[in-house]
Formats: C-alpha cells, sequence, structure tokens
C-alpha cells in the first residue's frame, strides 16, 4: 500500500508498525544518523513523515509493511489533533453505515450520493460532520470494501480506544460477556445508562443506550447499527436529564462512573427514582443502581459494577438494607481483590423476596459465577457451593449492612472440608507421633455433615453493648526505658514475655489476666499474667466475664485477618468482626478449643525454631569436624 505523503507516525506508531519495542525505536533514532527528522510534535512526542520513516525502515532491511487499516487510522491521526479524533472518527462511522445500508449508491455516484447521508443515518445520534476529504473518503471505502463495514469500524475503534486509553474507561470482554448472559434473555431489550463506546450493548438484539459524552454516544450507535440490533442511543446525562424515561427495559447492564462527587446530588433530591432512599453526596454508585432498578420493568434484571467499598462503606448502609428487604439485591459478584464488584439485582414484581443473598467469589475465575446464579434462580433458599455461598438476609440486616466478600465470604474449603480437615489432622498425628513418640490428638473436634449456620453480631455491637471495654496505649508512647515493663506488638505475636520498658507517666493502660490483646495486623493473644503496660500498635479487649469468654473472643477474633475484614486495607478492622451469639457456656466450650489451637500454634512455632537451630548446627558439625554420621548400615 502506497503511503500518502502527508500522513504522520510517533514513536509508538513505528514500534507497533515494525512489530518492535519502543526502546528499539529509541536505538534506531541515537544509533543511525539517517534516520528521518521529526516533521511535528513535541521535543517529548515528535511526529515523523510516514513515508520517510517506511523508506528508512526497508533500506536498512526491517520487516515494515502499512496495511489498508492503518493507513487510513495514521491518516486520521494527521487530520485531527486528540481532542478532535473521536469527533473524525465518529464521522467515518457514519460514512462506513452510509456504505453498509447504500452500498450501490456509493458505487454508482461516489460522493454525489453523501448528499443522502444524513437521512440515512438520521437514527444516529447528534449530527455527524461529513467527511470533506476525498482521499480519507477513498481509504475509507477501500477499507470497506476489503473487510466489511463492521470489520473497518471496529478495526478504527480499537485504535481510538488505545490511543485514550488513559481517558477511556472500557468495560473488559469477559466482564461484558458475563453480564449480559446473567442479566438478558434472548429477545429483551436491554439498557445501558452509561454507555461508554457501547461495549455492554454488543450482545444485545434490542438496546437502548445513553452516555454523557456526545462522541461516545455517536460510537457506541455506529457499533450497534452496523451489527444489525435495533438499537436507540441519545447523548446526555442519565442521572440529571433522563433521556429514555419513557422507556422500560427488559434488563439492564452498567458500568456506571466511580466516585463521582458531582453526580447531582443537590438538583435530585425529591428525584422519586430514589425509593431505596436518598444517596449520599459520596455514594454516586447508589444513584446508579436506584436508576438502574428505576428503568427496568417489574421483574426485570440489572448487572451493574460496583467498587468494592461499596458493599461496606456507612454512608451507604441505609440504602443497602433496603435493597436487601425489599428482594430487589440478589448477588454480589467479587471480580477481583481489588474490584471492581458485580451486583445482580432484580425489580420488585410483588413476589415474596428470597431470605437469602448470594456471595460469589470469582477473582479466580469467572467461570464459576453462571452455574451459582443460575442454580441460586431454580431454589434461592438452597445451599450454595463451592466458591459461592448464601447468606441470610436477616443476618445482613445490622449496624454495618456489611456485603463485603469478607464479611460474608464462603466458609474456607467448602464442600472438601472435610476431608481435608480429616487428612490433615491424621498427617499431623503420624508426624506428632514420629517427632515425639506421642499418638494422641492435640484437640477435639467434631466434624459436621452440615455447616453450622450460627448467628452473629460485630465486636463493635458487643461494645456498644457494654460486654467490651476497648482500650489502647497513650499516643507517643516510649518503650525504649523505663522501670515498668511493656508488652510489645512482637511480643504479642511470638508469646513471649514483655520486653520494652517505659515510665508511668503518662498513665499507662495496664494489662490484666483475661483481656485480648490485638496487633493492628491480626495477631491475637489472651494475657494471663498482670504488670505490664499495653505497648503502642496494640488493641486492648477487655470482656464482661459474666457474659462474654475471653479465649472465645480471641479465637474469632484470630480468624478475623485484615485481607478478608477490609480488603482495601492492611490493617484489622476489629470492630467489625463478627462474634457468634451463644450462651457463655457454649462460649466456654468454644474458648477451651480457640484455646488449645493457640497453644497447638505456639509449640509449633517453638518446635520449628529449634528444628531450624538444630539444622544449622547439624550442617555446621558436619562441614567442620564436630559431627560425623552414626554407622547406619551404609
Amino acid at each position: 500500500m502506497e503511503e500518502s505523503q502527508d500522513i504522520t507516525v510517533n514513536a509508538g506508531d513505528i514500534a507497533r508498525l515494525a512489530a518492535v519495542g519502543r526502546a528499539a525505536v529509541s536505538n534506531w533514532r541515537r544509533r543511525h544518523d539517517d534516520f528521518p527528522q521529526p516533521v511535528g510534535g513535541t521535543t517529548s512526542s515528535p511526529l515523523y513523515s510516514l513515508p520517510e520513516i517506511a523508506a528508512w525502515l526497508r533500506r536498512n532491511g526491517k520487516s515494515f509493511e502499512v496495511s489498508l487499516g492503518d493507513l487510513v487510522w495514521q491518516r486520521l491521526r494527521t487530520s485531527a489533533d486528540d481532542l478532535r479524533l473521536g469527533d473524525l472518527v465518529g464521522s467515518v462511522g457514519a460514512f462506513l453505515l452510509f456504505l453498509h445500508r447504500e452500498p450501490r449508491a456509493w458505487r454508482e455516484q461516489g460522493r454525489r450520493s453523501l448528499s443522502r447521508l444524513a437521512e440515512v443515518t438520521a437514527d444516529l445520534p447528534g449530527s455527524p460532520a461529513p467527511l470533506d476529504d476525498p482521499g480519507l473518503l477513498r481509504l475509507v471505502a477501500e477499507l470497506a470494501a476489503e473487510h466489511g463495514p463492521l470489520p473497518a469500524f471496529e478495526f478504527l475503534c480499537e485504535r481510538y480506544v488505545e490511543a485514550h486509553s488513559r481517558r477511556l474507561s472500557v468495560t473488559r470482554d469477559d466482564v461484558a460477556a458475563l453480564m449480559h448472559r446473567l442479566a438478558v434473555q434472548d429477545g429483551d431489550t436491554v439498557l445501558d445508562p452509561a454507555c461508554g463506546v457501547g461495549t455492554l450493548l454488543l450482545h444485545a438484539r434490542s438496546a437502548l443506550g445513553q452516555e454523557i459524552n456526545e462522541t461516545n454516544a455517536l460510537l457506541t450507535a455506529v457499533r450497534l447499527l452496523l451489527r444489525g440490533v435495533d438499537a436507540r442511543v441519545v447523548a446526555g446525562d442519565s442521572l440529571r436529564e433522563d433521556g429514555l424515561s419513557d422507556e422500560l427495559a427488559d434488563a439492564v447492564v452498567c458500568d456506571p462512573p466511580f466516585n463521582e462527587r458531582a453526580w447531582g446530588y443537590e438538583d435530585l433530591t425529591g428525584d422519586p427514582r430514589w425509593e431505596y432512599g436518598l444517596p449520599p453526596r459520596g455514594e454516586s454508585e447508589l444513584a446508579w443502581v436506584q436508576h438502574c432498578l428505576a428503568r427496568v420493568r417489574p421483574g426485570g434484571l440489572v448487572a451493574i459494577l460496583m467498587p468494592a467499598a461499596a458493599a461496606s462503606r456507612r454512608p451507604g448502609k441505609r440504602i443497602r438494607g433496603n435493597l436487601l428487604r425489599a428482594g430487589a439485591l440478589r448477588a454480589v459478584v467479587t471480580l477481583g481483590a481489588g474490584g471492581p464488584d458485580l451486583w445482580l439485582l432484580r425489580r420488585p414484581d410483588g413476589e415474596r423476596p428470597p431470605s437469602q443473598l448470594l456471595v460469589v467469589d470469582a477473582s479466580e475465575s469467572l467461570s464459576v459465577v453462571e452455574p451459582a446464579w443460575r442454580a441460586y434462580g431454580e431454589d434461592p433458599e438452597a445451599e450454595a457451593n463451592g466458591e459461592s455461598r448464601t447468606v441470610r438476609i436477616i443476618d445482613l440486616l445490622d449496624d454495618e449492612v456489611d456485603l463485603s466478600l469478607a464479611r460474608v465470604r464462603p466458609q474456607q474449603g467448602g464442600p472438601d472440608f472435610l476431608r481435608d480437615f480429616t487428612g490433615a489432622l491424621d498427617r499431623f498425628r503420624d508426624t506428632s507421633a514420629t517427632l515425639s513418640g506421642s499418638s494422641g490428638a492435640p484437640f477435639a473436634l467434631e466434624p459436621l455433615t452440615e455447616r453450622q449456620d450460627l448467628p452473629t453480631t460485630t465486636v463493635g455491637e458487643l461494645a456498644k453493648a457494654g460486654l467490651i471495654t476497648i482500650l489502647q496505649a497513650p499516643p507517643k508512647m516510649s518503650v525504649e526505658k523505663g522501670p515498668l515493663p511493656v508488652l510489645t506488638a512482637e511480643d504479642t505475636v511470638l508469646g513471649t514475655a514483655p520486653s520494652g520498658r517505659t515510665t508511668p507517666d503518662p498513665a499507662p493502660v495496664m494489662v490484666m489476666p483475661g483481656d485480648v490483646v490485638t496487633t493492628v495486623m491480626g495477631a491475637v493473644r489472651v494475657i494471663t499474667r498482670s504488670g505490664a503496660a499495653l505497648g503502642p500498635q496494640l488493641t486492648l479487649y477487655r470482656v464482661d466475664p459474666e457474659r462474654l469468654d475471653a479465649d472465645f473472643l480471641a479465637g474469632f477474633l484470630r480468624s478475623a485477618d485484615a485481607a478478608r475484614i477490609h480488603p482495601s486495607s492492611s490493617r484489622l478492622d476489629v470492630r467489625r468482626a463478627r462474634v457468634p451469639m451463644l450462651p457463655l457456656a457454649e462460649q466456654r466450650r468454644y474458648g477451651a478449643a480457640f484455646r488449645e489451637l493457640f497453644a497447638l500454634e505456639d509449640r509449633l512455632r517453638e518446635t520449628a525454631a529449634l528444628g531450624e537451630t538444630l539444622i544449622r548446627l547439624g550442617f555446621d558439625g558436619l562441614v567442620d569436624g564436630h559431627l560425623r554420621p552414626c554407622d547406619q548400615g551404609v
């Protein structure tokens, strides 16, 4: 393909066209005096003449060929600056839609046929500017003739998204396909009220879309109409100026903008869409959730991507609670450790709402989501398995209404837990007998054929009720010298005696037997001796022994590690830790078991340290002559 004389390329374009890295292009510029000089751009991002670059590459034996698609794209890049590039791609899309609908008119009349372009593409949003570059029109027409109008436009859209990756947020293709399969049935009219460049609507047969950016709305419409989708796409802000308020979709899919404070809180305070509560100023995502529910028919499904924090942020707890009570929120799917999450909702239609919420961990594979969702749809009251779990809604309606995976994660091991546990216990017994000659079990735990589901509360609620007093050391406390022993974080982790020293001024928090102490990273220990001060970075939980067993509390705090209680933080948010509500006698049974596990953990740590010492001394002794191998019949 002959390169046009006025097309320019940057270093990234050269690297892609020559199938090399950008570093290679930089090396060519430094090492070769005959490398073409820039013809435009800036010092940090120079532009080069495409014909000159092509000639240099061929002269130096570099594999290089400009495809027709790349030639069209580079012509577009040269014809408009970055701010106008999207509009130009949209105009090319309108032309390709015209070619798709009127191929004969272009072949017979050429540019004269474009007088009917606006009429033929009247279903596009806005008024795309006509292309007035004959050379570009010819190239685009050749590209459409060679590959078809749809593949031609998808190629240009892909290049446009790559060039503006920092400005455009595009839903992953696999996530978009999953959302469609979960929420949409054959023949459904699908709405995306924040459609971007249309990724979530590409699988629909009938589509409604709205997008605040006029250029992206145009790109979405072209992509859908070239596919033959019955589509209506409008430009505008769905929350402030709903352009599709006269429509009710059969299903809604949405990847809304996250963390937008200027979403219209002041203007929309009394909006009838807020059926589940006025979204707080900092919870724009909950505005999008309610907008989606208001625009789907009763009984219709909504699949919407949400930031992970939306499941647990305190300002949104009232709306989350109302969504659960109404049966609108049906499932929360974790797609990755840092989010986003996928919420699946159903607009209430008068049927009795389910009593359970489905929670799925799809961070390892999206393939687990669809089977879990289908099974839940068939019987929402059944127990889930694998990487999913059903949680009683009544247990979620507490002071936090925390729906995060950390709060309601599937139990470790799932259906294979009994097998894993008994196998580990048997191996431990064998290993213990080998090391110490003891054949007894280290503790007695009874496997259950069905998982026991206990009503729970939070540590924060226990503190409010007076069962726990939470204390911390004075700020800026020194632990370097003084007459008073100090329990440090390292002492708590290792189970050793207090190793710090401090002065009695300011007044320290003195630990007492029965206190539960935690570190910021999740280590937990029950105090057995008094006489030491609580050190920095430690939190003390002093229980009412007539109502709460200390070892029982410690065991559940031990399982509430930082990553599970709050995925976005490396610190332990213990106030949200769940604790079963049990009679004191039953607490003490649990406490005894936890105490044995804590003791076993300490013994294993000590054994590991002794073993490392033994191994080091063994190697040293054999090497330096202090030890020699025994005669073992070798």
